[in-house]
């Protein structure tokens, strides 16, 4: 999480804590990762929040499209959010935008092997590489439901989230080694339309969480 953001969330959270209101710090887990934030309630109708979230950085391989990738992932955001509770009690709805690091990156080696892009089949030697990354905007709406972090006496809390984030995944791709001067252009395209409707067809990047708190 980049320091701007952090700033960001740190300078709303002290002006919230001016507010009358008894805040909220929070902990969760669900998707995006785990997660930690500070909810101030203006009023019995409405709240604001901020939390970031994260699931860190993983490995693993995997095959799409015929090609055998080495893949790495990340998953990470934080989130500015107003809720409005309209019936006066623990359920709510939510709007924000939040600031997101998701992306996906693929490499598929040559080895000395063959590699298929698009519709021919490439000898390669060992330093020949064909490189994807699948990002996520970084920044995007929210929409959303959810339950507590309303306006309460000091003590533990329950809250439960569901939502999505809204943007399309961008897909981009790479040739390197001697293979570079050797895959066509149309079959470059080809294999990066394939994979734009594989993995990186995406429009939406949910939300599914449950949190504990602490009104003080």
């Amino acid at each position: 999480m980049n320091r701007t953001r952090i700033g960001i969330v740190a300078a709303l959270l002290a002006m919230a804590q001016g507010g009358a209101q008894a805040g909220e710090v929070y902990a969760g887990i669900g998707f995006p990762g785990a997660m930690l934030g500070f909810a101030q309630p203006l009023d019995s109708r409405f709240t604001v929040r901020a939390d970031v979230a994260t699931l860190g950085s993983r490995r693993e391989n995997f095959t799409e499209e015929g090609i055998r990738y080495r893949g790495k992932s990340r998953i990470a955001r934080t989130g500015l959010f107003a809720d409005w509770f309209p019936f006066g009690g623990s359920f709510r709805g939510s709007v924000g935008v939040t600031f997101n690091d998701h992306k996906i990156d693929l490499s598929a080696t040559g080895s000395g092997g063959t590699l298929t892009i698009g519709d021919t089949t490439y000898v390669t030697t060992a330093d020949d590489r064909f490189d994807v990354r699948v990002k996520f905007p970084s920044t995007t709406p929210y929409l959303g439901v959810g339950w507590g972090h309303q306006q309460a006496e000091r003590g533990l809390r329950f809250a439960a989230d569901l939502g999505v984030s809204i943007g399309r995944a961008k897909v981009s791709t790479r040739v390197s080694g001697a293979l570079a001067g050797q895959v066509s252009q149309q079959d470059i395209d080809r294999e990066t339309a394939e994979l734009r409707e594989g993995v990186g067809h995406v429009r939406v990047m949910p939300q599914a969480t449950v949190a504990i708190g602490y009104s003080f």
